[in-house]
Order: C-alpha cells, then sequence, then structure tokens
C-alpha cells in the first residue's frame, strides 16, 4: 500500500506542484484547499500532511492544533510550507508540533528529501512501539513503489510480488539496508552467504544481473563500479 499524503494550500498552483512531484516519487498524494475542506476528510488515513500556514478562514496553525488534539491523528507528521520565513513563525510551527518547516519559494528537490526524512523518523517512531508491544515484528524496507516484507520474506513492486529466489532476496535486502555505498564482492559475500558455501564472482554477477531485469526500473538503481564492486544507489 502507498503511502498517503494530504497537501493542505490554498494556492492551486502549489498543490498541483507538489501533487505531481510527490506522485513521482511514489506517493499516493490528496489536495485539500483550505483547512476548514481538509477537516471534513478522513484525515486518519494519512501519513503526512504538508500544510500552508497563511490561508482565509482556518490557518494552517489552526489545523495543527485540532488534528494534534484527535487521537487518530495526533502522531501523523506535519510539514509546514509557508511564505513567512520570520524566525518566529518558524519557532512557532515546531513548538506546535510540527515536524519541519519550509519556506517558499522551495526548491522541489529539497521538499522531497525533507518528507523522506520526516516519513522515515515517523515510520522508525511507530515501529519501535510496535516492538514493544509484539517483540520480533521487522518493519518493510521500501524504496519508492519498491517493497520488501521482511517477515513474509517477498517482495513488491508497484503492489505486484516480484518472485526472487532466496539469494536475490537476501541480496536486495542488503543493498537497501546499505544505500548509497559500493561493496565489494567479499563484503556481498560474507553478508548474504553463509561461511561454509563457496561463492564465486560468477555467482555474484549472475544473480546481480537477474534481480536487475525482475526489478524493472529500479534495476537501474544497483550500480556497478568497476574493480570495486555493487551498490545500490537512490540516485542514478
Amino acid at each position: 500500500m502507498r503511502i498517503k499524503i494530504l497537501v493542505i494550500d490554498d494556492e492551486e498552483s502549489v498543490c498541483e506542484i507538489l501533487k505531481y512531484n510527490l506522485e513521482k516519487e511514489g506517493y499516493e498524494v490528496d489536495c485539500a484547499y483550505s483547512a476548514e475542506e481538509a477537516l471534513t476528510m478522513d484525515l486518519a488515513i494519512y501519513s503526512l500532511f504538508i500544510v500552508d500556514i497563511m490561508m482565509d478562514r482556518l490557518s494552517g496553525f489552526d489545523f495543527a492544533k485540532r488534528v494534534k488534539n484527535e487521537a487518530a491523528t495526533e502522531n501523523t507528521p506535519i510539514i509546514f510550507c509557508s511564505a513567512l520565513s520570520d524566525e518566529d513563525d518558524m519557532v512557532m510551527g515546531l513548538n506546535m508540533g510540527s515536524d519541519d518547516y519550509i519556506t517558499k519559494p522551495f526548491v522541489i528537490g529539497v521538499v522531497l528529501a525533507r518528507v523522506r526524512a520526516v516519513l522515515r523518523r515517523s515510520q522508525a517512531a511507530q515501529q519501535i512501539e510496535y516492538n514493544k508491544s509484539i517483540g520480533s515484528y521487522e518493519p518493510d524496507i521500501t524504496f519508492k513503489t519498491l517493497r520488501i516484507d521482511r517477515n513474509g520474506k517477498a517482495c513488491y513492486l508497484k503492489g505486484e510480488p516480484v518472485g526472487l529466489t532466496r539469494t536475490e532476496f537476501d541480496i536486495l535486502l542488503f543493498f537497501l539496508t546499505h544505500r548509497n555505498r559500493i561493496y565489494s564482492r567479499e563484503e556481498i559475500i560474507r553478508q548474504v552467504w553463509s561461511g561454509d558455501v563457496v561463492v564465486t564472482n560468477r555467482t555474484i554477477d549472475t544473480n546481480i544481473t537477474r534481480l536487475r531485469k525482475k526489478l524493472g526500473e529500479y534495476g537501474a538503481n544497483i550500480v556497478t563500479r568497476l574493480g570495486f564492486g555493487y551498490g545500490f544507489k537512490e540516485t542514478t
């Protein structure tokens, strides 16, 4: 299931820009053009609110106060996105429980990076609480529309299962939990194969070739550095 984000801004152009770029990242995005409209929606289904502050009747601050006082949404992260750039406004927003504050005009790459960071923190906090209650549950690992279910030992691409062998699954899991670094074949062997198995470089190369084909558009994120090894890069 894709992460749902609600953008609340009375500027339609801002909503369109954020919706377009967030959906390219694999999120499901809805827009509300006022805080009043947003409050009529089922807010409990969203994992993040991106909220303008200066709106007609109810401000973004008013919206934040209301959702933080509701049990179903009190832990949903909020990013304020506003033309108010004064330090006092930023401090007020953060003190009200927002998780980040972005000033307009914004750079979309910065917004996407902030969204990823806030969602990672939120998911990690939720997982800690969940782990306390059930013990050994392991959270899913995701990259855009690619998801690894560590408990069910399954991989999904855009919600559809990807048929991976045990070795391919273990390689992908290692790469997704150790991103943006190149690993030598020897390091990959130590992480993926048990110590009593003899593995050749050709075995690694073949498994990675097959894995790339099965991952479709994300196969390009598994990069090769000649003379060094392989790794998973978030940007290609």
